[in-house]
């Protein structure tokens, strides 16, 4: 009976506490969290999967039969319990998994990740500076597994669509940081990584 109860366990954890998706390494998790006028301002200009709002992400490793999520949150990129990732949010979460041909990257992307641990959290949303914000973690993941991009970069825009003018938000945002608005720097987004042809989206959770 004990065996029975531990499997159950084992189920559960791996499922990440969703009675239809079996969460495995390299899965990727979108969220929206809500962090207030700068997550409104990243859901105007940016478009997930479906139409769907997500301003965050993480990728799913598997620990000894616990889930985890590789993040680049707060201060630094983190593994964080998958309970805790999932409590940033009341709203449902979307899982995105490789298509086939990319399994074989999974691994190298993993521990190419595990290896940013620590890593400060590039709040200057600047590509390729050593520090990362969420899905600029998840790119370069897999740009080291693969050697050429698996997913795109595009031109980031900081303004109020159909507008020349810069959200005050993110004016403000950049003037503390006493650095010039990034408009049009490569980069990336949970929204345009959930939409690339890559991934299959399982379902949400």
């Amino acid at each position: 009976m004990k065996y029975l109860i531990l499997s159950i366990l084992i189920f559960i954890g791996l499922t990440g506490y969703s009675q239809n998706i079996t969460l495995k390494n390299g899965d990727l998790i979108f969220q929206s969290i809500d962090c207030g006028p700068l997550c409104d301002a990243i859901n105007q200009v940016t478009e997930g999967y479906k139409g769907h709002d997500f301003n965050h992400m993480g990728m799913v490793v598997i620990k000894e039969n616990t889930v985890f999520v590789l993040e680049a949150s707060g201060k630094e990129v983190k593994l964080t319990p998958y309970k805790n990732f999932e409590g940033k949010t009341n709203l449902p979460m979307y899982v995105g998994r490789l298509k086939k041909r990319f399994n074989k990257l999974i691994p190298v992307a993993i521990s190419f990740g595990l290896k940013q641990l620590g890593k400060p959290y590039d709040d200057a949303y600047l590509y390729d500076n050593g520090k990362y914000y969420c899905s600029e973690l998840i790119y370069d993941c897999f740009l080291e597994a693969k050697g050429t991009p698996v997913f795109k970069l595009y031109p980031m825009t900081y303004k109020v669509p159909g507008s020349n003018d810069y959200f005050e938000v993110w004016e403000d945002y950049f003037n503390n940081l006493n650095i010039e608005v990034p408009e049009g720097k490569l980069g990336c987004n949970p929204g345009g990584i959930s939409r690339s042809g890559k991934i299959k989206i399982l379902g949400k959770i």
